[in-house]
């Protein structure tokens, strides 16, 4: 029979995950939006995911719609010595970390260590918790970024005001933060094949995804417009969510970075994607790696890692 010239592949999506049984997977901000999305899609391959959030009653009622193995534990990225709770009470081997959790276009505001809001929450809280659960890890950490961190304006890192006191904009706020995702991303993935571990560290973007981050922007009006590009444009989690899932089943070359490649990386079938200059430089990777340690007090476990390799 002859086929169908017409016939084109399916896109990725969730059928095409690899069975993930006996795997055990963190997702960090599991209990709405992408990384609920995210933790689904895991547990219905096999894997054991532990929904790490700050708000245990959320995160429990969000597990009850997850089939498949899960778990809550409490994680505030916002606060270092909920950081180190969380990592200090892990046992045994750890496959994936997903590092989804995320503030966006907030009003000014500290975490409780004194950080920028978003700074602090999307990369000091999770520079923290990777390399503090670093010697369990035993395959990849996947880190969300955003297509926000090349918006208008030339995101860069403040290294000279950091917590932007005095000059603080929402916007300029979640795009450095969403930088340093990726920076760090690139750092890790360089110290990682340095120490020979076979641990490989992965960004990604959702594109445009309909959650419930879009609702707390700072600016009335903005706020008015995302949520009514949600409604026109937007994808929903659980498509938003497969860019994430790709980087973290595939097998993908460490420091890839993955998002939708339909529109201008809004919506689509995961796909590798670029990422700005700034996002590239290595030299400002690992000046904000230093600055990170020093912030957070928490440091590569080289040894460690060296030792698993």
């Amino acid at each position: 029979m002859a086929k169908n010239k017409n016939t084109r592949p399916q896109p990725w999506n969730t059928a095409d995950i690899p069975d993930q049984t006996g795997r055990t997977a963190v997702v960090t901000g599991a209990n709405s939006g992408l990384g609920l999305a995210t933790a689904r899609a895991l547990a219905g391959a096999g894997a054991h995911v532990v929904l790490a959030v700050r708000d245990t009653t959320r995160g429990e009622a969000a597990a009850e719609t997850v089939r498949g193995s899960v778990e809550v534990r409490r994680l505030d990225l916002a606060d270092l010595s909920s950081v180190r709770a969380f990592a200090a009470g892990w046992q045994g081997d750890l496959d994936l970390l997903i590092n989804n959790a995320g503030v966006m276009n907030i009003p000014e505001a500290r975490t409780k260590d004194g950080f920028e809001m978003q700074f602090g929450t999307n990369h000091l809280g999770h520079f923290a918790l990777t390399n503090l659960l670093l010697p369990h890890i035993t395959d990849r950490v996947v880190t969300l970024s955003s297509a926000a961190h090349r918006t208008p304006g030339s995101p860069r890192i403040h290294f000279d005001n950091l917590d932007l006191t005095g000059e603080y904009g929402p916007i300029t706020a979640y795009s450095q933060s969403k930088l340093a995702n990726l920076l760090f991303t690139l750092e890790l993935q360089r110290r990682l094949g340095a120490a020979g571990s076979p641990v490989r560290a992965l960004a990604a973007h959702p594109g445009w995804a309909a959650t419930n981050l879009q609702g707390r922007d700072a600016n009335v009006l903005r706020r008015a417009v995302l949520r009514l590009g949600n409604r026109l444009i937007a994808q929903d989690s659980q498509a938003g969510a497969l860019p994430t899932l790709y980087a973290a089943v595939q097998d993908l070359p460490g420091a890839s970075y993955v998002g939708p490649g339909g529109m201008f990386e809004t919506r689509g079938a995961p796909t590798l994607v670029g990422r700005s200059p700034a996002a590239s430089d290595p030299a400002t990777a690992r000046r904000l790696w230093t600055v990170s340690e020093e912030l957070t007090g928490v440091t590569f476990p080289e040894p460690a890692v060296r030792a698993r390799g």
